[in-house]
């Protein structure tokens, strides 16, 4: 029932009411009522039927109104997150490139004097902070009212995270995850959450792989994060490469958080895991 049928039944109910029952009684009740009891009976009746019919209708009134006001902050709020989104685009994600393309200069002039740290250096930097920009400019877009697949409780929990980022990725990924969201503390999800995106975003890019899996499973003070894929896997040691940051990275997360990570191949498969080992701590 829309909005403005709502209204109108609201104001004809009554109206009909007294019309219906002044003919019912002048047609047929007047040998049997007097005009004074039919004149009592008359504001009775209406009562009675506004009660029975027209505070159902209130409410769905106002229900409808709730959900029209709920509509018009998360449009409000939508809008928003696109201006910002617009101008992290306009402002930082170019400024981040430019600065990349110029790292990249600086980078090819250092090679002919041998001193490439301190370029590296900077050069992580910049991709990592690019990674970050990029991501969050991701974020913002994302309308959370156009998935209804999670409830909002859920979307907040690293695991409603990690679904939302394995929505989007063109690989195939099964996830399979036991952790309570509770074994984490905030910085923790953020900075796993990074982690796993970063490994994500390698199996899409770089693995060249068809199938991916995820499992987590343990408690708060052990628990064990596996990422598979059956990607082409690596060569030489990735961590030995100065212009690969991503690993790199994600191994000084773990590491300032006090946790493991592993990087190898097993029976065909690249493995990246992460663990918290309660007897490590």
């Amino acid at each position: 029932m829309s909005y403005k049928q709502i209204k109108w039944m609201i104001l004809l109910i009554p109206t009909l009411t007294v019309a219906l029952w002044e003919y019912v009684r002048h047609r047929f009740l007047l040998p049997y009522i007097s005009m004074d009891l039919g004149n009592w009976l008359t504001p009775v009746i209406v009562y009675v039927v506004s009660i029975t019919l027209l505070t159902r209708l209130f409410l769905i009134l106002e229900r409808i109104q709730k959900e029209l006001e709920h509509e018009r902050e998360a449009k409000a709020a939508f809008e928003s997150r696109e201006k910002m989104a617009k101008e992290l685009h306009d402002g930082i994600a170019q400024s981040l490139f430019l600065l990349s393309v110029k790292v990249g200069r600086l980078e090819e002039q250092a090679k002919q004097d041998q001193q490439l740290d301190d370029v590296y250096s900077i050069k992580k930097t910049v991709h990592e902070v690019n990674r970050y920009v990029r991501q969050a400019i991701a974020d913002l877009r994302y309308d959370p009212n156009a998935d209804n697949t999670f409830t909002m409780n859920e979307s907040i929990t690293l695991l409603g995270q990690i679904r939302r980022i394995v929505k989007d990725i063109p690989v195939r990924i099964e996830l399979d995850w036991s952790i309570p969201d509770d074994a984490f503390t905030d910085k923790e999800k953020v900075e796993l959450l990074a982690c796993i995106r970063e490994a994500l975003f390698n199996i899409q890019k770089h693995a060249s792989a068809s199938q991916g899996w995820i499992q987590g499973n343990g408690h708060k003070n052990c628990w064990n994060i596996t990422i598979r894929d059956n990607g082409k896997g690596f060569e030489m040691n990735p961590f030995e490469r100065k212009d690969r940051y991503g690993l790199k990275i994600m191994r000084e997360r773990m590491n300032e958080l006090n946790f493991n990570m592993q990087f190898r191949r097993e029976q065909q498969l690249t493995v990246v895991e992460f663990s918290k080992d309660g007897e490590r701590l």
